[in-house]
């Protein structure tokens, strides 16, 4: 909700920023004590996927994508590249929870119809915005696989979007 207390103009992006650092400094902790045995807590058996239990959680991840979306970027492209990570991650996964296969046309193209309009009501341009829909839908709907290691939409679908868009503004 960090990005739509901006775009709402309740807070200054500088606010956000500074909550998306506290926020990766605490998660790198967190997950550098979980995976070298020094932390063992209950949640982190009960929350991390199987194939998370040796490589970064999909909630190190997002943490992740966040600071590196919300600090890299502008935020006229961050905030709707995060609001498409917050909305359209979980509602993709309502519509098909297949696990790591490629997700269904039908389930990609509502992913990419509610990521659109997010980013066109977040003010983006309708061809940056059609842009970070389709990054944001392909880094949600495709996993590549890295050196054995599932690439997971928390880290690519915020990042990929915003540059998408970026690319977008910069075209018109």
């Amino acid at each position: 909700m960090l990005p739509l207390a901006w775009l709402l103009g309740v807070v200054p992006w500088l606010w956000i920023e500074a909550v998306l650092a506290a926020g990766l400094v605490s998660a790198s902790a967190l997950e550098a004590g979980r995976l070298t045995g020094r932390v063992e807590w209950w949640v982190f058996d009960e929350l991390t996927r199987e194939y998370e239990q040796d490589n970064p959680a999909g909630y190190f991840l997002y943490a992740l994508g966040f600071a590196a979306t919300g600090l890299v970027f502008d935020p006229q492209v961050a905030a709707p590249a995060m609001l498409m990570l917050t909305f359209g991650d979980p509602f993709s996964g309502l519509l098909h929870s297949g696990g790591l296969s490629r997700k269904p046309v039908p389930v990609m193209a509502a992913t990419f119809a509610l990521c659109l309009v997010l980013a066109v009501t977040a003010g983006v341009p309708l061809l940056a915005a059609a842009c970070g829909a389709l990054g944001a839908t392909l880094a949600d709907g495709l996993k590549p696989v890295v050196a054995g290691y599932v690439v997971d939409d928390n880290l690519t679908m915020p990042t990929v979007a915003a540059a998408a868009m970026w690319v977008g503004i910069h075209l018109t």
